[in-house]
C-alpha cells in the first residue's frame, strides 16, 4: 500500500515546515524526503501537535543549535513505506512517533522496571538518522536537520522503526496524537510512578499540559484530594476539568508552600508530583509529602546547574523521593494500552486540546503557546 503516489525508492519533494534559525518564524518550504533505510520507516503525518519542547528548542537558549532544522514530536500518522528488517509493520498501519525509543534487545528495555532505552533514549543533539549518520531531509541538496528522531512538522518523515508505537485503526488521530509526549508524561508520573491509592490526596506543582496529565491521572486513580499549586491563578479554573479539587498559589504566603500543604492535609499530601522543572517547587514537592509514606516523584527538567537540597531526615521519617521519564512508559509496548484508556473512555483528552490550526499557520501555535493561551494546539497536516 502506497499513500499519495509516493513510491518506495523515491525521495519526493513534500511540504514541511522549516526551521532555519533560532527563534525565527518557521518557513513553509519543499522537502525531499528520502526513502527509509535499514529498521526505518517512512510514514504520513496526519496531525501533530505543538509542545513546550518544541519551542524550547527552536529557542535554543543554552542548548546545542542545531539548525536549519524541522521540530515537531508529538503526531499521529499511517505507514508509507518500511525499510529492511522492520517487522511488526507495514503500509498502512497506524501508529504514534515517540521521541524516546524501545529496542527492545537492550538491559533497560528487557527490564520490567526502565524505559530508558540504551540504543533510543532521546537526544536532543543529533539531528541525523542513527543507521548512516546522514538526515533524511534536504533541499536541493543541502541536508535539514531531524529533531529526537521524529521531525512531524511535515507531510513525511522517517523514523526509526523502534520509535513507533501501532495503536488501533479505529483511534481519532486527531485527539491520540497528542499521546506521544506531555499528556503520557504526566499521566504516567501519576498513574505509574506515584500510584496514589484510591482516595488518597495528591498535589500537583505546575498546571501546564504535563501538570494537568498528571492530576488527571490521579482523577483517574481515584484521588480524593487533587491539590494544584502554581503562581499562575489563571491556571486554577481550568485545572478543575482534570480533577482539581484545591488550588494554592505560594505567592499567597509568608511561609513555605510545603508547610501551607501539610496544614491542610494534617501532615502531608500521600503522593506529589512536580511538574515545573523548578528546583524550589522540587523540594517542596519532596518535603510536602507525609511522613512514613508519602512519595514524591520529579518529571521537570531543572537546570543544569541546580542542585537538590533537603535535610536527610526527611529521607529518614520515611519520605520517598523518585524521577521519572516519559511516565515510565515503553513506547510500543505500552502505548497502544493508552489509546485503548482514551478509546474506553477511562483518559479524556479532548479537555488538552485548546486550538487547531493548519500547517502553513504554524506560528500560530507557537504564538498560542509563548503567550500562554494554548495547553496544545493540532495542527492539520492537510
Amino acid at each position: 500500500m502506497l499513500l499519495s503516489g509516493l513510491s518506495w525508492g523515491s525521495s519526493p519533494c513534500i511540504v514541511a515546515a522549516v526551521a532555519w534559525e533560532a527563534g525565527k518564524p518557521l518557513v513553509i518550504e519543499e522537502v525531499e524526503v528520502a526513502p527509509p533505510q535499514a529498521n526505518e520507516v517512512r510514514l504520513k503525518v496526519l496531525y501533530t501537535a505543538l509542545c513546550h519542547t518544541d519551542v524550547y528548542f527552536w529557542e535554543a537558549k543554552g542548548q546545542t543549535p542545531v539548525f536549519p532544522r524541522i521540530f515537531g514530536h508529538e503526531a499521529a500518522g499511517i505507514v508509507e513505506s518500511v525499510g529492511e528488517g522492520v517487522t511488526g509493520l507495514v503500509p498502512g498501519d497506524h501508529v504514534l512517533p515517540v521521541f524516546t525509543g524501545e529496542c527492545k534487545e537492550c538491559r533497560h528495555c528487557k527490564s520490567k522496571e526502565s524505559n530508558m532505552c540504551d540504543l533510543l533514549r532521546i537526544n536532543t543533539d543529533r539531528g541525523v538518522m542513527l543507521n548512516d549518520g546522514q538526515s533524511r531531509f534536504s533541499i536541493k541538496g543541502k541536508p535539514i536537520y531531524h529533531f529526537v528522531g521524529t521531525s512531524t512538522f511535515s507531510e513525511y518523515t522517517v523514523v526509526h522503526v523502534g520509535c513507533l508505537a501501532k495503536i488501533n485503526p479505529a483511534a481519532p488521530l486527531d485527539k491520540v496524537c497528542i499521546l506521544s509526549c506531555g499528556v503520557s508524561t504526566g499521566l504516567g508520573a501519576t498513574l505509574n510512578v506515584a500510584k496514589p491509592a484510591k482516595g488518597s490526596t495528591v498535589a500537583i506543582f505546575g498546571l501546564g499540559a504535563v501538570g494537568l496529565s498528571a492530576a488527571e491521572g490521579a482523577r483517574i486513580a481515584g484521588a480524593s484530594r487533587i491539590i494544584g499549586v502554581d503562581l499562575n491563578p489563571k491556571r486554577f479554573h481550568e485545572a478543575k476539568k482534570f480533577g482539581v479539587t484545591e488550588f494554592v498559589n505560594p505567592k499567597d504566603y509568608d511561609k513555605p508552600v510545603q508547610e501551607v500543604i501539610a496544614d491542610m492535609t494534617n501532615g502531608g499530601v500521600d503522593r506529589s508530583v512536580e511538574c515545573t522543572g523548578n528546583i524550589n517547587a522540587m523540594i517542596s514537592a519532596f518535603e510536602c509529602v507525609h511522613d512514613g509514606w508519602g512519595v514524591a516523584v520529579l518529571v521537570g527538567v531543572p537546570n543544569k546547574d541546580d542542585s537538590f537540597k533537603s535535610h536527610p531526615l526527611n529521607f529518614l521519617n520515611e519520605r520517598t523521593l523518585k524521577g521519572t521519564f516519559f511516565g515510565n512508559y515503553k513506547p510500543r509496548t505500552d502505548l497502544p494500552e493508552v489509546v485503548e484508556m482514551y478509546m474506553r473512555k477511562e483518559l479524556e483528552l479532548e479537555k488538552f486540546i485548546t486550538h487547531e490550526v493548519t500547517l502553513s499557520d504554524i506560528n500560530k501555535a507557537f504564538d498560542y503557546m509563548l503567550n500562554g493561551e494554548s495547553l496544545r494546539c493540532i495542527i492539520k497536516m492537510e
